[in-house]
């Protein structure tokens, strides 16, 4: 039931929510602080939430920050923080420190300044775009570390137009199809006839060969090259953030985690609060503490060079087969799981194979994802692929992900579209350059060296993923528009999970196995479509 209101009191409400009558509105009191606190306090209230809000919220300006201060901290309720959420620009700052910010899972949403569709060959007052702390300018290696990141640059710039026209010349639009309105049909470029046609052709084609272009060379670009990312996340995800970043040893995150939590302290406050006071603090030593006693116990380094994805660990495939078939039937069953499984432990191999691919023949497309019961099973890969491929790889948070530092060990990758445009001496010549500088810092500055490793780089880290988040990684990351190196790393853990689980396998319907010269093309024909319909 909802209350009946006064016809002041209406006017009133029409401030702070999408409606005054419905039992389904938006609350949009313009404080965040409120917002969240009206959540938490409703739901230990016999009051509707609009009633809480005149007769506690109106005329308290305070009431939402004194309500936090109480909950949180003579409560320790962690999960009102969750109630509020806010966006959040952090822009300048390096590939090393977005990763970081990034490996948050839970809690936070990114948009990050793409390395596809805009190049980074520019310069702002005569400067190329990449991270200059303090830490390293005035370091000794100040110059080397400069002249190093420069020649990447340099050589990222000079050699975009080359690519471009090696692209183009290898696919020449007039070899391309395009849609033809009038028919409503895919032609050749040659056939176009109206004049809205022929543009949009061009701009799918000019789009597409210039990705392509930035996509090949991105390896040159150095982890310090500076980017923008946009970060939406509720208050408890911002709180830890700040105190992950603060036990940082770079200059460059420990000052994120400052200003972070100053212009959060400003909109949000009490959601962070408790990450300037004791509680914070403890928890910043804690995380200092867990990297040094990882380096205790460290292993003897043996780098291994070159790519490669590996599956290390994962169920017996009957096991397996056994628990996702006991999960798919245990919804509608009315008995326990054990009951359930032990069931399906009885069935012939044939009879469990069978139902998981009923199952999967359900899934019409890649957005139908499959039932959790394909939670229940677990893969561990060890990938060593290039440090941009771990950047997109990153993005997948529903699965658990460990890293190294940065380094030069493992060798680095050349495009074979370097070598046909003639730029892989240059190539080679900067990532030796990248070596011997790296080399220099880490002897005094092994955390800041990271900064001018090249995405060429290779770079170790493992996952262990279930079967229904490996589904979405693989059909997501093999599509004809994704990078040519992030489709090959899916393409091997998809065959690795065939091998190893023939009949669980079948779920992922949607793996494109297949390669592609000009694989964005599809991608912006849709776009350029999308934006002719307005």
């Amino acid at each position: 039931m909802t209350d009946e209101f006064t016809a002041d009191e209406h006017r009133i409400l029409e401030k702070h929510f999408s409606n005054t009558t419905g039992n389904i509105f938006v609350i949009t009191t313009p404080s965040q602080v409120d917002r969240g606190a009206l959540m938490s306090r409703y739901s230990r209230s016999v009051k509707s939430m609009r009633r809480v809000f005149l007769d506690e919220f109106l005329l308290n300006k305070n009431r939402g920050e004194e309500f936090y201060r109480r909950v949180l901290n003579e409560y320790g309720d962690d999960s009102v923080a969750e109630l509020g959420t806010v966006q959040v620009a952090m822009e300048g700052i390096s590939n090393i420190a977005t990763k970081k910010v990034e490996d948050r899972r839970i809690g936070l949403s990114f948009l990050e300044k793409s390395s596809r569709y805009v190049s980074w060959a520019a310069k702002t007052d005569d400067e190329y775009s990449y991270y200059r702390g303090a830490d390293i300018m005035e370091s000794r290696h100040e110059k080397a570390y400069e002249d190093s990141c420069n020649l990447s640059f340099e050589t990222y710039a000079k050699n975009i137009e080359p690519m471009k026209k090696y692209i183009r010349e290898r696919h020449p639009i007039e070899e391309c199809v395009f849609r033809d309105s009038g028919k409503n049909s895919d032609v050749p470029f040659s056939l176009l006839r109206q004049e809205s046609d022929v543009k949009s052709a061009q701009r799918i084609y000019n789009s597409t060969t210039n990705s392509q272009a930035l996509d090949i060379l991105r390896g040159l670009l150095p982890a310090a090259t500076t980017t923008n990312v946009g970060v939406t996340g509720n208050g408890r995800a911002f709180e830890y953030l700040i105190s992950v970043l603060r036990s940082s040893k770079l200059q460059e995150e420990r000052s994120l985690g400052d200003g972070l939590a100053a212009e959060l302290r400003q909109v949000v406050g009490p959601f962070v609060r408790r990450a300037e006071g004791e509680y914070g603090r403890a928890l910043q030593e804690y995380l200092c503490n867990l990297h040094d006693e990882s380096k205790r116990y460290g292993v003897p380094a043996v780098p291994e060079t070159g790519s490669a994805v590996r599956l290390v660990g994962c169920e017996r495939s009957l096991k397996a087969l056994d628990v996702v078939v006991a999960g798919l039937l245990y919804g509608e069953s009315g008995q326990t799981f054990g009951a359930v499984l032990a069931a399906v432990s009885g069935m012939e191999r044939e009879k469990k194979a069978g139902i998981v691919e009923s199952f999967a023949r359900m899934r019409a497309n890649r957005r139908h994802r499959p039932p959790r019961a394909f939670e229940l099973v677990n893969y561990m890969f060890d990938v060593i692929s290039n440090f941009g491929i771990f950047r997109d790889i990153h993005r997948h948070r529903v699965l658990t992900m460990q890293r190294q530092r940065l380094t030069t060990r493992h060798g680095f990758e050349v495009p074979g579209e370097a070598e046909q445009v003639g730029c892989d001496r240059d190539f080679r010549e900067c990532m030796q350059r990248t070596g011997e500088v790296f080399a220099q810092m880490e002897k005094t500055h092994p955390e800041e060296a990271q900064y001018v490793v090249n995405f060429a780089f290779n770079y170790p880290y493992m996952i262990q993923v279930n079967l229904r988040e490996l589904c979405h990684l693989v059909e997501l990351r093999t599509v004809p528009q994704g990078h040519p190196d992030y489709r090959l790393v899916a393409q091997r853990m998809y065959q690795a999970v065939r091998e190893a689980h023939p009949e669980l396998s079948g779920i992922v319907r949607f793996a494109d196995m297949t390669g592609y010269d000009l694989g964005r093309m599809g991608s912006e024909k849709r776009s350029e479509e999308r934006r002719r319909r307005g």
